[in-house]
């Protein structure tokens, strides 16, 4: 690792909290026991993944296949605390798992020390290629042409709401309806918002942060141009979408949640707000929030075949074997099973999120599944529709710091009505000087 990538690895693990950097010592290195190339011996492969994932019941199938493998998992609370984790130990030169989880997020960071990690090629990932939607297995791979990451999810987005919230401010309810009424651009969304707000005094989303992040990525270029210059001051277009949301937000349409913090769940249940933003990955959180905060399926939250402005994708991962697994065979084998198109679908049952192969999003779309938990929308069917026309956005390196550090702490002041919308905006232009340049 040359000297300015490692100062790049060392600032973004310095950004993160306290909280999220005693992570570092959570997940557990590569185990010493097994033989590399010996197929028979007992071996412990170390996994670590984030959020959402869906993997636990894979992982004792995996282990009832293969009588000899054992799976220690550490599951890391959010995408960003896992970013510090990798970091901090990538620029220690030790301690990372046997299989890591990398989000898309900070995939663009990943890329600068894509050395760090195994080239997949060598484990035959050639060989499938042409399971994953194109770009997805592009995105996996480095300048050199090295194939670094098993793509898992990616994330196509829908918008879930709460039927009796639409049904208090005299909205349609009904799933189609719902896609009607919200069919169109922001300023659509944002004017039934304020409908539902005037009527009910209850918000209409949860918090301003995911909704930008949602109106970033829909863009052809995000925080990044497509050849890696950075894309914010001066960006005409998205500051055009920042001022639609604040005011929006400003006519209290945001509930002012923390990101990843809905009061236990309660702010899910009680009627806080009625819409959420909804990548595939996002509806296990919603249904885990829900059950948190004392409720269930009769709650009454919804998933419609709408999105703001069209297709986008925020999210999805892929699987990576660091350099310094002593097993490097065996999680390759590990990581290619868990991202068959098979183990895709099972994944998408548990989890919710949205395959990447395209056998399992066929296998989504033509079954059509119900959802009890969502009023027994079709979520899967819902997911290979909005699917449709998506291509990710390219992420430069500190991509999720920009959202998670800079626009984050500004939305979060607009939201509480510290700031107004120009403020705010200069927030987060003087925090982008600050943390990235």
């Amino acid at each position: 690792m040359n000297t300015s990538i490692r100062r790049r690895v060392l600032t973004a693990a310095s950004i993160a909290s306290v909280a999220a950097l005693a992570l570092a010592g959570c997940a557990s290195g590569a185990s010493d026991s097994g033989a590399e190339g010996d197929a028979d011996a007992d071996v412990t492969l170390t996994v670590t993944t984030f959020g959402t994932f869906g993997y636990d019941d894979l992982y004792k199938e995996y282990e009832d296949l293969h009588p000899n493998v054992t799976i220690e998992a550490t599951n890391i609370d959010t995408g960003g605390n896992a970013r510090t984790d990798a970091f901090t130990k990538i620029a220690a030169g030790s301690g990372l798992s046997d299989i890591v989880a990398v989000e898309e997020g900070w995939l663009g960071a990943i890329m600068d020390v894509s050395d760090t990690f195994v080239d997949l090629s060598d484990y035959g990932i050639e060989d499938r290629k042409g399971d994953w939607v194109d770009w997805k297995y592009a995105q996996g791979t480095d300048a050199d042409g090295r194939v670094i990451g098993y793509g898992t999810d990616i994330g196509p987005s829908g918008i879930c709401y709460n039927g009796a919230a639409f049904e208090a401010a005299g909205l349609p309810s009904d799933r189609e309806s719902v896609a009607t009424l919200l069919d169109g651009d922001w300023a659509n969304f944002f004017k039934v918002g304020q409908e539902h707000t005037d009527k009910t005094g209850k918000a209409w989303y949860d918090h301003s942060g995911f909704v930008w992040n949602s109106m970033v990525n829909q863009l052809d270029e995000g925080y990044y141009t497509a050849d890696g210059e950075l894309n914010v001051e001066g960006n005409k277009e998205l500051k055009e979408r920042f001022e639609l949301l604040g005011a929006a937000t400003e006519g209290g349409q945001s509930a002012a949640q923390a990101a990843w913090d809905w009061n236990g769940g309660k702010s899910f249940v009680d009627g806080t707000f009625a819409t959420f933003v909804c990548p595939g990955w996002m509806l296990g959180v919603v249904q885990g929030q829900v059950e948190a905060g004392g409720g269930d399926a009769s709650t009454g939250w919804d998933f419609a075949d709408v999105f703001p402005g069209g297709a986008v994708n925020w999210g999805g991962a892929w699987l990576t074997i660091p350099e310094t697994s002593k097993h490097k065979e065996a999680a390759a084998e590990l990581a290619d099973w868990l991202t068959q198109p098979e183990q895709q679908v099972k994944q998408s049952v548990a989890a919710g999120n949205f395959p990447s192969t395209i056998k399992a999003q066929e296998t989504l779309a033509a079954d059509a599944t119900p959802n009890e938990f969502f009023n027994d929308a079709p979520t899967g069917a819902i997911l290979a529709e909005r699917a449709k026309g998506v291509v990710a956005q390219f992420k430069g390196a500190d991509d999720s710091i920009i959202q998670e550090n800079v626009f984050g702490p500004a939305l979060s002041k607009l939201d509480r009505g510290e700031l107004n919308t120009q403020q705010s905006w200069d927030e987060a232009i003087s925090l982008l000087n600050e943390l990235v340049g």
